[in-house]
């Protein structure tokens, strides 16, 4: 079996890191295409032996990418097409049915229940997430929440598959030496009570409640890493609040050491050095950052987590279920901040999200879907020849590009 992963961007961000941890795992040969941002991920992918192209893609209403894309799905000969995030499934979708591929399969990442992917929830947005998914075979929730959440939509149940995301818990585990490093490396005082934020820096993490928070908990430092568009204005609520001494942005960090030089820690490495994880997030789809917070012996304080929420009360001690508010966030904090205690044992939720289990999961989902999927309309045979003429209108500006071949031959070139 040969498949096509379509995401819309490879920086860093949960589904990417998910895309790159199942590609470790998965036992078929796979190629990956990023719509755009070809990041730190890429990167990564690209070092594990992956081959990831970038089709260059304007903006969202850059319709020039459709054939292009349509073209390379025909040319691969893939037997499945998997797509991630919600650009990616439109085009991603349209063009696999255009290129005649039976068995198409999209993972929803990131559905909440007003936004998807920072989207407001409107008729707009909900009509062509529809209208894409019926050209599917499977659509995969990353979690019971998020496949109640299809069904409500009005996905039939028959065509959704809960397959929840999956981690390398040993990557996380706790190392002292890298606490003791990266707190150098970040600034930290040895002994300080420090609380980390890992996400995007977009609004819909509310992370400036953590800020908020932050003022009400003296001598406590915080630490992000991430990076994004609310940056700025992250930075100047800290310094109008008085706190920006105390709070870190750490960059992009990634779950290895595959970030270019110069940039910040590992993603490991900042949870072995934080003291606790706050996630003021209050529409996650799954909650991977806090399941591997718990992974690396973290108390967790969160405001929804369906990866938790969707288990017994019993599976994640750690893992502290707040209100939204800065004040709900600063009690619970300043009860760990009391209490000195830094590490727990590592819960049996974090268990239950193996990747390697995820990864076998997703293997009888491509089979099943491969074995109820219909057979090539004879137009969508002809497809890609149909729309060879407008690829050739696509800006000269924008072609794909191999960047696994121009990374190897700036690499050889050293």
């Amino acid at each position: 079996m040969k498949v096509l992963h379509i995401i819309t961007g490879l920086g860093v961000g949960g589904a990417e890191h998910q895309l790159r941890s199942l590609l470790r795992e998965l036992p078929y040969e796979a190629d990956v295409v990023t719509l755009t941002n070809p990041g730190a991920v890429a990167r990564a992918i690209i070092r594990d032996g992956g081959r990831v192209r970038n089709l260059n893609m304007a903006g969202n209403r850059d319709l020039a990418a459709l054939p292009r894309l349509t073209r390379l799905i025909a040319r691969g000969h893939y037997d499945v097409v998997h797509t991630h995030l919600y650009r990616a499934c439109l085009y991603g979708r349209l063009a696999a049915k255009l290129a005649g591929v039976r068995t198409i399969v999209a993972t929803e990442h990131s559905l909440g229940e007003t936004h998807l992917e920072g989207r407001p929830l409107g008729p707009g947005v909900r009509g062509l997430y529809l209208a894409s998914e019926r050209l599917g075979t499977t659509t995969v929730a990353v979690s019971p929440t998020i496949a109640r959440r299809l069904a409500r939509w009005g996905v039939p149940e028959r065509r959704i598959q809960v397959v929840p995301n999956g981690i390398d818990s040993a990557q996380f585990a706790f190392s002292a030496t890298a606490r003791t490093s990266v707190r150098r490396q970040l600034g930290l005082p040895a002994r300080a009570f420090t609380i980390g934020a890992v996400g995007r820096l977009t609004e819909g993490k509310r992370f400036h409640v953590l800020i908020d928070a932050l003022a009400e908990l003296p001598a406590a430092r915080l630490v992000f890493a991430g990076v994004g568009e609310q940056e700025q204005a992250l930075r100047a609520r800290a310094e109008w609040l008085g706190v920006g001494a105390r709070v870190v942005f750490a960059g992009e960090c990634v779950q290895d050491g595959t970030a270019p030089a110069g940039q910040g820690p590992t993603l490991a490495g900042v949870l072995s050095a934080v003291d606790c994880l706050a996630s003021p997030s209050a529409e996650e789809a799954f909650g991977l950052a806090v399941v591997e917070g718990l992974a690396a012996g973290l108390r967790v304080a969160y405001v929804t987590c369906p990866a938790i929420d969707d288990l017994p009360a019993a599976s994640a001690p750690g893992a502290l279920r707040t209100g939204r508010t800065a004040t709900a966030f600063a009690d619970t904090l300043g009860e760990l901040q009391r209490s000195r205690r830094t590490r727990l044992p590592v819960p049996d939720a974090v268990r239950r999200y193996c990747v390697t289990a995820t990864a076998a999961q997703l293997v009888q989902v491509y089979e099943a879907a491969a074995a109820r999927a219909p057979l090539p309309h004879p137009a969508s045979e002809a497809a890609p020849k149909a729309a060879a003429p407008d690829a050739a209108k696509a800006p000269a500006a924008a072609p794909t590009h191999d960047l696994s071949t121009n990374l190897s031959e700036k690499e050889g070139s050293r």
